[in-house]
C-alpha cells in the first residue's frame, strides 16, 4: 500500500468517524435530521477546515463535494436506525478513532504544504481536536478539551510519533499507521480507565 493511499485512508476514516460522533450527539439530544446532518458535517470537517485556513490551503471539503455527501449520509443512517444499534460509549470511541487518524493526516498535510515540523505537529492537534470541540459547543455540553481527561495529549502523541518516525526514515506508511495507532491506544486507555492529567490547583495559601 502506497504512502498516498495510507494518508488518504486516514483522512477519510477521520472524517467518517467524526461525522458519526456528531450525528450520534444530535440524535441523543433528540434533534431533527437537518440538525443531525449539520452536526455530522461540522464535526467531520471542522478541524480540517481550520487547518487549511491556517496553512493557506484550499478548504478541502469545498473542493470535494463527496465529503459533505458522506457526512450527510452517515447522519441519515444514524437517524433512521434504532438507538440500540449505537451503544453508550460508541460516540467516545468514534471520536477516539477520528482524533488519532485526523491528527496524523493533519500533520502530513501541513508538511506537504511546507509547514515546519513543530507547527505541523500543532496543525495535527488542531485537525484532530477542533471538530469535536465544535460539536460539544453546538450541543451545549462541556467540551472535552476543558476536562483533565487525556484528549489533546493523544492527538499530540499521534502527530509527534508520526514526525519522529518520519525523521528516523521509517517511511510514511509505517509512520502514519504507528502514529495513529499510538494516539488511539492512549485515548482508548483514557476512555476505559478515566485517565486524566493533573489539574492546576493554584498556590497554597
Amino acid at each position: 500500500m502506497t504512502s498516498d493511499t495510507i494518508i488518504r485512508l486516514l483522512d477519510l476514516s477521520g472524517i467518517a468517524v467524526f461525522a458519526l460522533s456528531g450525528a450520534l450527539m444530535a440524535v441523543r439530544l433528540r434533534q431533527t435530521l437537518v440538525t443531525a446532518s449539520f452536526f455530522a458535517l461540522v464535526t467531520g470537517v471542522g478541524g480540517g477546515s481550520v487547518r487549511d485556513l491556517l496553512i493557506g490551503a484550499p478548504v478541502f471539503w469545498v473542493q470535494d463535494g463527496a465529503i459533505a455527501a458522506v457526512c450527510i449520509a452517515i447522519a441519515l443512517i444514524v437517524w433512521v436506525t434504532p438507538e440500540r444499534w449505537w451503544p453508550g460509549q460508541l460516540l467516545e470511541w468514534a471520536d477516539a478513532v477520528g482524533l488519532a487518524a485526523y491528527a496524523v493526516f493533519g500533520t502530513a498535510k501541513a508538511l506537504a504544504w511546507g509547514v515546519p515540523p513543530f507547527p505541523a505537529l500543532m496543525m495535527g492537534v488542531i485537525t484532530g481536536c477542533v471538530g469535536g470541540t465544535i460539536r460539544d459547543i453546538l450541543a451545549g455540553v462541556p467540551s472535552i478539551i476543558m476536562r483533565p481527561e487525556v484528549y489533546v495529549t493523544a492527538a499530540a502523541l499521534a502527530s509527534g510519533l508520526f514526525l519522529l518516525l518520519q525523521w528516523l526514515g521509517t517511511g510514511t506508511p509505517v509512520a502514519a499507521v504507528a502514529g495513529a495507532v499510538a494516539g488511539f491506544v492512549l485515548r482508548g486507555a483514557a476512555i476505559h480507565w478515566s485517565l486524566a492529567l493533573p489539574a492546576y490547583r493554584g498556590p497554597k495559601s
